[in-house]
C-alpha cells in the first residue's frame, strides 16, 4: 500500500471511529485474494469508543474480482446482519462507499485470530480429536445464517427474485456459459441435467454463498473453535440446501474425502449442531443434487477465471492453475450424476 493511502487510510479511521486521532502500522497484503484484496494492519486509537489497539483488515476488491460478486458495500451490511443474529463473524467497523481512501470502495473490520488454510483444517492430525466438536460447531454457525429470512430492509440490494432458487441457478450458468470462447460439452450436459431435477422450493433463507473450508477462520490454541464466517460476496435468498451442498461437494474437501462436511469432519456432527440452532431436521436426500450444483458452479468459476489470463487481460499464474481444476470438476460431475441415477 502507497505512503499516501496509508496517510488518508488513519485520518479516515480517526472519522469513522471517532477517535481524536488513529495511528497505523504498515498495512501487510494478506495472502489469498483471487477475488478479493484483504490487507492487515494495527491501529492505536486515541480517545473515542474504540480507544486502544485494534488489530483490523481492510478489504477491496482485486484485479481478478467477477463481475456477479457483492460489492464491498453490500458485504459490509451482510457483516453487520449477520453480526446481529450472533453469526461468528469479524465485527464491521467502517466502509469507505466512495473510495476516499483507496480510489475504490473498501472497509475495515476486527481482524480475527485462527487459520482459514484450508489444507490446514482438512490434513492437520493434531485437529483429529477435534473434529466432532469442531464440526458441530460450524453446523451451528450455518444454522444461524439461516436464520435470517427475507424481507430485510438493510439487504434490500440481494432483490426478490421468484424463481426457485435452483431455476436460478441454472439460469446464471447457461448466460455464464454461453459467454465463454469454447463450448465445454460436460458442463453443457450438467446444466440441463440440473435444470430437469431442479428442486421447485422458494428461497426462503440468506444463502452465505460460499460457505466452505477455507472461508472458515479455526483458531486452535486452546481447542479449536470458529473464530470467523469470511467473504460474504456470493450471499444472496436461496434454499439452505444450496450452501450445506457446497460445503460438501467433494470439490471443498482438499483430499480429505471421507469427511464429507468440507474435509473437516462428520455429516452427523454437522447435522447435531445445525438442527440444535435451525429446530428442524436435516434431509441428506437433497443434498446430492446440490453437489452437483455446487461442482457445475465451481467448474465454471475456474474456467472463468482460467479465461482471464489466456484473453491477455491479467497475466497470473494463479489464475492459470484455477483454471485447470475444471477438468476435475468436470470429471467428478460425470461421477456424481451416474451415482445419483444408479440409486434412483
Amino acid at each position: 500500500m502507497r505512503a499516501e493511502h496509508r496517510d488518508a487510510l488513519g485520518r479516515w479511521l480517526a472519522r469513522a471511529l471517532g477517535a481524536g486521532e488513529v495511528r497505523i502500522t504498515e498495512p501487510a497484503k494478506m495472502p489469498g485474494g483471487a477475488i478479493q484484496e484483504n490487507w492487515t494492519f494495527d491501529a492505536l486509537v486515541t480517545d473515542g469508543p474504540h480507544a486502544g489497539t485494534l488489530g483490523l483488515v481492510l478489504r477491496t476488491d482485486a484485479p481478478s474480482g467477477v463481475s456477479f460478486s457483492r460489492s464491498r458495500i453490500e458485504e459490509f451490511a451482510l457483516l453487520k446482519a449477520a453480526n446481529a443474529v450472533g453469526v461468528t463473524v469479524p465485527e464491521p467497523l467502517a466502509v469507505d462507499p466512495d473510495g476516499e481512501v483507496l480510489g475504490k470502495p473498501s472497509y475495515v473490520m476486527r481482524r480475527a485470530a485462527g487459520t482459514a488454510n484450508p489444507r490446514t483444517l482438512a490434513r492437520e492430525p493434531a485437529l483429529d480429536p477435534h473434529r466432532p466438536a469442531l464440526t458441530e460447531s460450524i453446523g451451528r454457525e450455518l444454522a444461524r445464517i439461516h436464520t435470517i429470512t427475507p424481507p430485510q430492509p438493510s439487504l434490500a440490494f440481494l432483490g426478490t427474485d421468484p424463481r426457485p432458487p435452483a431455476r436460478r441457478r441454472v439460469a446464471e450458468f447457461v448466460e455464464q456459459l454461453d459467454a465463454l470462447p469454447h463450448p465445454y460439452p460436460v458442463l453443457e450436459w450438467a446444466i440441463r441435467w440440473l435444470d430437469r431435477n431442479a428442486p421447485t422450493a422458494p428461497a426462503s433463507v440468506l444463502g452465505h454463498g460460499d460457505f466452505r473450508c477455507g472461508n472458515l477462520m479455526v483458531d486452535a490454541t486452546d481447542g479449536p473453535s470458529v473464530t470467523a464466517v469470511l467473504d460474504w460476496e456470493f450471499a444472496s435468498w436461496s434454499d439452505p440446501m444450496e450452501d450445506i451442498g457446497w460445503l460438501c461437494a467433494r470439490c471443498w474437501r482438499f483430499g480429505a474425502d471421507d469427511r464429507e462436511v468440507g474435509g473437516i469432519g462428520l455429516r452427523a456432527d454437522f447435522q447435531r449442531g445445525y438442527e440444535a440452532v435451525s429446530g428442524r431436521p436435516l434431509d441428506w436426500a437433497q443434498v446430492p443434487y446440490w453437489e452437483v450444483l455446487a461442482t457445475t458452479r465451481w467448474a465454471i468459476i475456474a474456467v472463468q477465471q482460467g479465461e482471464r489470463h489466456l484473453s491477455g487481460r491479467e497475466f497470473s499464474i494463479e489464475l492459470a492453475l484455477t483454471a485447470r481444476k475444471a477438468a476435475e470438476m468436470e470429471y467428478d460431475l460425470l461421477a456424481q450424476i451416474r451415482r445419483i441415477e444408479e440409486a434412483a
